[in-house]
């Protein structure tokens, strides 16, 4: 049985460490609050956006077609699969989730006859594919946890370029969706070809939406809009910065998605943490009655000797 000494010992260790990931906690939880308000300032900005894509593409009519990242590529053989993870650990499922995602997608892939192109954003996710020993075509990191438009746009550059130069004939993007600090939905979604259901739609993942009076009138009035220039050339402006935002959205939801397992995976640690100094704390209590218990043994020992 261990000694009164060796378990307080293990109660001062498992107690720093309880420190530690409470501060991890607190700091997880700021650095949440932000990453919310930065997805709310977004949203304006966003639907905007989408708004005038949506429009542009609607007076463009047919003509929309001859948009390239519109266009489908005639021969699919290459496709790439954007993961977004985190730069650092510590938060539960949030990376591993992502992995797995992304490795079943090229699985599929795979059973289709297609090939994968592996873009990941994000240092978890660039060490483990490495050690999986995947080949990236391109990587991204050191800006997870607070990324900036920047960081959208050189990705979406990068995966337009080998687009339009028929390296990749699809993107799907996966990633973690923050919906509560508890919750971090894994979603796939396409980049590229961006399909018309996804302009035409009011959310980015291409789910319909009920109109109200003020979008049915607005619906009416874009019908006398006179654009200069012509739509098509309006649209091949947007589309890319339609990309970008895409791009930008997710990382933006990721740090957010982030933040929040990190801040619940070190509650529950700090919660398990206080379980393991009671249990030492009992065990504690109960090498120290076995020390009394041997004293008053050997004092008893000592007076019948003595008599």
């Amino acid at each position: 049985m261990p000694t009164q000494r060796d378990v307080k010992n293990k109660i001062a260790s498992v107690k720093n460490i309880q420190k530690i990931t409470r501060a991890m906690e607190m700091v997880a939880a700021a650095r949440l609050r932000r990453a919310e308000q930065r997805i709310e300032s977004l949203r304006p900005y966003a639907d905007a956006l989408r708004r005038m894509t949506r429009q542009a593409a609607q007076a463009a009519g047919a003509e929309s077609a001859r948009v390239p990242l519109l266009a489908e590529h005639e021969n699919e053989q290459q496709v790439g699969l954007l993961l977004v993870t985190g730069d650092r650990g510590l938060a539960g499922a949030f990376n591993s989730q992502i992995i797995r995602a992304g490795l079943r997608a090229s699985r599929a892939l795979s059973d289709d006859g297609l090939q994968s192109r592996w873009y990941v954003a994000g240092r978890r996710g660039v060490a483990s594919l490495g050690f999986r020993g995947y080949e990236l075509s391109g990587s991204y990191e050191g800006f997870a946890d607070r990324p900036a438009h920047a960081d959208a746009r050189a990705i979406s550059d990068e995966l337009i370029r080998a687009y339009m130069e028929g390296h990749i004939d699809r993107v799907e993007i996966i990633y973690n969706s923050y919906v509560s600090p508890l919750t971090q939905r894994v979603t796939q979604e396409r980049l590229l070809p961006l399909s018309q259901a996804t302009i035409a739609s009011e959310h980015p993942d291409g789910s319909a939406q009920e109109r109200g009076e003020g979008d049915a009138e607005a619906s009416r009035s874009r019908a006398s809009v006179d654009y200069e220039p012509e739509p098509e050339k309006i649209l091949k402006r947007l589309v890319p910065d339609y990309i970008q935002l895409s791009i930008y959205r997710a990382l933006v939801e990721s740090a957010a998605g982030f933040f929040g397992a990190q801040m619940t995976a070190m509650r529950s640690a700090s919660e398990n943490a206080g379980e393991i100094i009671t249990e030492y704390t009992l065990q504690m209590n109960r090498a120290r009655q076995a020390e009394i218990t041997q004293e008053i043994m050997e004092v008893v020992a000592g007076a019948e000797g003595l008599s």
